[in-house]
């Protein structure tokens, strides 16, 4: 059911007094006709007149008919002429009315009653009063409720009536937003650029003096939940200046024309609050780079908004005063004019969080939530990489559910691990029927997996493996990413190695393949064409990028030749780390079957269990040097604890000690 509103009231009272007008104002309104002199008195004679009403100034008179003889006079019933109906009669002397009148009063065939009417000719006037009164308040309820509609001023809102105005949401000081920079965990590289234009807008002489000029626009470009929003907002907070905030998809209406003309009035009221800041989220709605080809519509409504913003941005006229921020996670897709100097001066890259960024956004969502002492946020970072700050923040959400569905009074490490796991790999589905054969060949698969990322140089760090259907995937090897900035063949390939281990596994160890592979051989696929066609990673097509970001481009950057050697390309390299993973599996075939064997019992099983069957991995990398050097620190840390623990005993008994020692030397 629709919500309820007080515009329900006002149409209703719209309608009630339509109804009225049309309906409830005449009474059910009688019937009147006109007949002549000689037939009024033959009514009044037969006995048909109930009431005569004698109007001097218009020379007429006018006979109310008796209910009994209103068929008689109209030859109708009651519901059809209504209950009063009369007949209308010009007469030339009102004496001579008076006369019949008084006859036909002795006479016994009139006895109601007789007056005069003594108005003049003004019911016309009178109506058309009433009718004008009436209409005029028709239309003033109906300005009311539209000027409701419209937000409530008579020339703001998104009313009817005001469709080509800006719907921005305007903050007059920024620091309403309660948002500045110490809310921005991370990104410290976009905050120092960002506090460049929070200077400009609080001491702008500064920078004038020296004739420099402040940058008209910054692009906040970056993955989706890294924090641009957030960093826009703190820049208002910071700054304490009237902030405009608006998504690019209010630009966008059905009407054509209406998206160029919000943009005017969006900078039109901008440049009565200046120094302000316009902020437009996701800009790709309406920045979408323009088609060069006249087929494609070259002149639609998204084009001539965008037109307008390049104008308003930097155009003839002038918006001193009015810095615009704009956020999007598809730079790409933006026309090149709305990228120049002048319009967006900066393009500020908000990047997913490092190791050290990753901290600091745990300590801001950490702080609202009650934790136990299990809970070491440098862990917590190591096992969240690749993860923006929604989804840190989705981590922490997750754990505090998880400790309150298991009814702790504090949130621990496992909380955090068991939240990763179920944003990662979805919720576990423990009552999922598995046959043993079926739950053997999982064990297999992921077995292998784990024994070729133990085996190979530059594979991630195994964590765990589990056989326990979680989501859509049937088994799940869990890993601690190396975060390198440069990813190397070397290390793209032992990734694929790992990627095809448990489709190797299969055909080893089961005699048959399954459809459990899917998912591995999409992405090795996927980075083997992009080894192929982007990096420049083959021998057949080495240093070539085929990469092509224009839109409307519907021809390929290559010949279908180089088309074919690229499959050829792609299924070799796949191929030659396919049966690479065979042989690795071949000469570590016992210590697999122990490890498939482990996981059928335990259905998850870690590191150590892997170490304790294969030994120690013969590469360490960086992540497995500060895990290990965490879990050193760790059983440090509780060493030292325990360590108090036993002082805090024992000082007692030492203090006893020296004080009998103290006697017998006092004695000697």
């Amino acid at each position: 059911m629709p919500r309820f509103n007080m515009s329900w009231i006002y149409g209703l009272v719209l309608v009630g007094l339509l109804a009225f007008y049309f309906w409830g104002g005449q009474e059910k309104s009688s019937i009147s006709t006109t007949v002549k002199y000689s037939d009024f008195k033959a009514m009044v004679e037969k006995g048909y007149a109930q009431e005569i009403v004698v109007n001097k100034y218009q020379n007429t008179v006018e006979m109310f008919v008796k209910p009994e003889h209103i068929r008689d006079v109209f030859h109708q019933g009651v519901q059809q002429t209504g209950e009063k109906p009369s007949v209308m009669v010009e007469i030339g002397s009102v004496d001579q009315v008076e006369q019949f009148i008084n006859a036909e009063r002795e006479a016994k065939k009139f006895t109601g009653k007789f007056s005069y009417d003594n108005s003049k000719d003004n019911d016309f006037f009178s109506s058309l009063i009433g009718n004008i009164l009436f209409l005029g308040g028709i239309i003033l309820v109906w300005m009311f409720i539209m000027r409701r509609m419209g937000g409530g001023a008579p020339m703001g809102g998104a009313g009817l009536f005001n469709v080509g105005k800006s719907k921005a949401q305007m903050y007059e000081k920024g620091g309403e937003l309660g948002i500045t920079f110490k809310d921005v965990a991370g990104q410290a590289g976009a905050k120092q650029e960002m506090q460049e234009i929070v200077d400009f807008l609080k001491s702008p002489q500064k920078y004038t003096d020296l004739g420099g000029k402040i940058p008209k626009g910054a692009l906040l470009v970056g993955p989706p939940g890294t924090g641009k929003t957030l960093l826009a907002k703190a820049v208002a907070g910071e700054a304490g200046v009237p902030f405009f905030s608006m998504s690019g998809s209010d630009f966008v209406e059905m009407f054509v024309g209406v998206g160029a003309s919000r943009v005017r009035d969006l900078f039109e009221k901008a440049k009565t609050k200046a120094p302000c800041i316009i902020f437009i989220d996701e800009i790709d709605a309406v920045g979408r780079a323009r088609s060069k080809n006249p087929a494609m519509g070259g002149n639609d409504e998204r084009e001539n908004t965008l037109n307008a913003l390049l104008t308003e941005m930097d155009g003839f006229g002038t918006n001193s005063g009015i810095i615009t921020l704009a956020a999007t996670n598809r730079a790409d897709m933006l026309d090149s004019a709305l990228l120049r100097a002048g319009r967006f001066d900066r393009q500020i890259h908000v990047d997913l969080p490092d190791l050290n960024e990753r901290k600091e956004v745990f300590m801001v969502h950490l702080k609202p939530l009650k934790l136990d002492n299990t809970v070491d946020i440098d862990f917590l970072a190591r096992q969240t990489p690749g993860f923006s700050g929604a989804d840190i923040a989705n981590v922490c959400n997750e754990a505090a559910l998880i400790a309150a569905r298991h009814n702790r009074e504090a949130v621990g490490k496992q909380d955090f691990l068991d939240a990763v796991d179920r944003i990662i790999g979805g919720l576990e589905k423990k009552t999922k029927v598995m046959t043993e054969a079926e739950k053997k060949s999982i064990a297999i698969h992921e077995a292998g997996h784990a024994t070729i990322s133990w085996f190979t140089e530059f594979a991630n760090p195994l964590v765990k493996v589990s056989i326990v259907p979680r989501g859509r995937a049937l088994g799940a090897a869990w890993y601690l990413p190396e975060e390198r900035v440069l990813q190397t063949k070397e290390a793209m390939l032992d990734e694929m190695c790992s990627l095809l281990g448990g489709r190797a596994a299969e055909e080893l160890f089961v005699g048959h393949i399954s459809t459990g592979a899917m998912n591995d051989l999409e992405r090795t696929t996927k980075q083997a064409y992009g080894m192929v066609a982007y990096a420049g990673m083959s021998e057949k097509l080495p240093n070539l990028c085929y990469y092509n970001q224009q839109e409307y481009s519907f021809q390929k950057p290559y010949s279908e030749t180089t088309a074919k050697i690229m499959d050829d390309e792609v299924l070799k390299m796949v191929n030659e780390q396919y049966e690479r993973a065979k042989k690795i599996l071949e000469e570590h075939k016992e210590g697999h079957a122990q490890l498939a064997q482990l996981l059928v019992e335990r259905e998850v099983i870690f590191a150590d269990d892997v170490e304790k069957i294969f030994g120690k991995r013969p590469w360490t990398s960086r992540s497995e040097e500060l895990l290990e050097a965490q879990m050193r620190a760790d059983a440090e840390r509780m060493a030292e604890e325990r360590a108090k623990e036993l002082g805090l005993l024992s000082e007692n008994t030492d203090n006893k000690d020296k004080a009998e020692d103290t006697e017998n030397t006092e004695s000697k």
